[in-house]
């Protein structure tokens, strides 16, 4: 949620971009100008004030707000406190899922057992969380970055690892769309991170492609989960072979 501050912030750089002075503004309010300057260097004020503020610059304090909250960073990890909420409820995590897949709330109940209450409750949850931010007609923005990831040791990787990961390899990624690549070797530990690198950017690949084709109609896309990893490990039974 915006603070009072970011909003004032926001204001300064309308200010700014209206070429209005403080002067300026003064007059349209009716205040002196150095009261006007005390006011917007503490950073807080009334939302009366800032609603006059907007009336002097001929700018809607919804749009304010709007571009307020589009301008705060995404994040690219929820906290475990976070991560735990979503694992709770199954269906929450669900929803989780799906707004990561950008979906809405009418794709949400056409493909899954859910009403469209039980959808608004959980986005609402989601809002509260911090993972999206609500907006009027069920719609939402998604709040994380495009690099985002699970806590490699946290609730959801947990969770995944015990109920889906099995799962996920038992399948014969035999399709004309589908492949498993197994490749094991030594190389320089220098040389790991530029692999890694690599690895990242076909995940970024993967998910821009996806933000791209949200467009296509749903006939024309098909769900696909891309799974890459790459660690020091040494199958446990060879291990136990060592000399």
């Amino acid at each position: 949620m915006s603070t009072t501050a970011d909003l004032v912030l926001a204001l300064k750089k309308e200010l700014k971009a209206a070429q209005m002075t403080y002067a300026d503004l003064a007059r349209a309010l009716g205040m002196a100008e150095s009261s006007v300057k005390r006011m917007l260097a503490r950073g807080d004020m009334p939302l009366s004030r800032i609603d006059a503020i907007c009336r002097a610059l001929k700018i809607d304090f919804a749009e304010l707000a709007r571009r307020v909250a589009d301008a705060q960073p995404l994040l690219a990890g929820l906290s475990e406190a976070q991560e735990k909420a979503v694992v709770a409820d199954k269906k929450l995590l669900l929803a989780a899922i799906c707004v990561l897949s950008q979906w809405t709330l009418e794709q949400m109940t056409g493909s899954y057992r859910l009403s469209e209450a039980e959808c608004i409750k959980y986005l609402a949850q989601l809002d509260r969380i911090g993972i999206i931010e609500l907006k009027p007609l069920n719609r939402y923005r998604l709040k994380l970055a495009k690099t985002f990831r699970w806590r490699p040791h946290g609730p959801v990787m947990a969770y995944f690892r015990e109920n889906a990961l099995l799962d996920y390899f038992s399948g014969g990624f035999d399709g004309a769309d589908e492949g498993l690549l197994l490749v094991h070797g030594s190389i320089s530990r220098s040389l790991a991170p530029s692999f890694l690198e690599r690895m990242q950017r076909v995940a970024q690949d993967f998910a821009q492609q996806h933000q791209a084709d949200q467009k296509l109609p749903d006939k024309a896309r098909e769900g696909y989960t891309l799974l890459l990893a790459m660690r020091s490990w040494e199958f446990e039974a060879f291990t136990a072979l060592r000399r």
